[in-house]
């Protein structure tokens, strides 16, 4: 179930890629199918790895938890670097050579659950501990959102707090002490947004949109417009108005919009049904693991993908102010469909592994 689920979702994705990128594509490169190629390239690439993965015991992951969180932070630092790492939309996130890069974040989300699926699985009686079980996991978590927010890079972070949130939550973590640090954690990201102006437009924005139309609020009402005129079954693929450079990345943040109003209440409802049936397995993977190990990972992993689901479609429909997360499979994007297809292979194997 969970290979076919996300074979479905990346069809829709490299089809909705095409869809939506071809007048962007034609503008910037004079060629209707540059992103389609290249997002057709990750997702070959991606369905290797997934099934590489999806083939070797996941056990190994755990033998290899620090050093790869290690090298991962090494990443993390080496993008911060001027002349190495790369800046794209305002943020210094990229490594890599002209247009192709990697997003050492996306990594680093990945590396830092590997390593509290380690870590947790030790001595799960300490998480009723705050100081010996709660505090070390939310300092590591702490470090790599530290480092991701030097590029800057919130919605990441956002990202990376809630899966480790879920984590430490399964684990074991007493309710209080989750609530306090909860509220720490609001504390922190509110005074982050007050910190940085653009951060803050997009909060205002999101309360009101309309009152800003030609700047902060563009996005939202951009989106709420597709939204709108694909009504119950759509405008019909390939026929969306946005995608005609009103709305700004169509192809990625504000996929799921264009998606909708090509395809309709019916497209995006469908999309969101294949996505909890994903969740559902994933986290059905994870009652079902065999060892502590492979509960937490699969745990970890399907809180990733909830928790990007749940942000990038909270702002396509205006729930959620801007924070430039992709969708799973769906959206453009080289390191994070990667990344997210080996994760699927991940999950294969702690499900195969309970039906030995």
């Amino acid at each position: 179930m969970i290979p076919l689920v996300t074979v479905v979702l990346l069809a829709i994705g490299v089809v909705m890629v095409h869809s939506a990128s071809t007048i962007l594509s034609q503008e910037h490169f004079h060629d209707a199918f540059y992103y389609f190629k290249r997002q057709l390239m990750w997702a070959s690439l991606g369905l290797i790895s997934m099934y590489v993965v999806s083939r070797v015991d996941y056990r190994i992951f755990s033998r290899y938890a620090r050093q790869i969180l290690l090298l991962c932070l090494l990443f993390l630092g080496l993008v911060l670097i001027p002349h190495i790492g790369q800046v794209r939309g305002g943020s210094r996130a990229w490594l890599g050579i002209g247009t192709f890069g990697i997003q050492p974040s996306e990594f680093a989300k990945f590396g830092l659950l590997i390593f509290l699926s380690w870590y947790l699985s030790q001595e799960p009686d300490r998480m009723r501990s705050f100081r010996k079980g709660l505090v070390p996991p939310l300092l590591m978590m702490g470090l790599v959102i530290g480092l991701v927010m030097l590029e800057p890079d919130l919605g990441q972070s956002a990202v990376i707090a809630g899966s480790t949130m879920i984590m430490v939550f399964v684990a074991g973590a007493r309710i209080e002490h989750l609530v306090g640090m909860g509220m720490v954690g609001l504390v922190a990201f509110a005074g982050l947004i007050a910190a940085a102006p653009y951060r803050l437009q997009r909060v205002l924005s999101f309360l009101d949109p309309w009152k800003y139309p030609d700047t902060i609020g563009y996005h939202i009402i951009m989106s709420l417009i597709a939204l709108g005129q694909g009504a119950i079954i759509g405008v019909g693929l390939g026929h969306s108005t946005q995608k005609h450079l009103y709305l700004p990345e169509p192809q990625t943040d504000f996929i799921f919009a264009i998606l909708s109003e090509e395809l309709g209440l019916i497209g995006g409802v469908l999309v969101i049904l294949l996505f909890t049936v994903l969740i559902w397995r994933g986290l059905r993977a994870a009652m079902r693991a065999p060892d502590r190990f492979g509960s937490y990972l699969a745990t970890g992993l399907t809180g990733v993908i909830a928790v990007q689901v749940f942000i990038n479609i909270g702002v396509v429909i205006g729930l959620m102010p801007v924070t430039g997360i992709t969708l799973p499979f769906l959206s453009y994007g080289g390191s994070s469909l990667t990344l997210m297809l080996t994760a699927v292979g991940v999950l294969m194997n702690i499900s195969r592994a309970t039906n030995y």
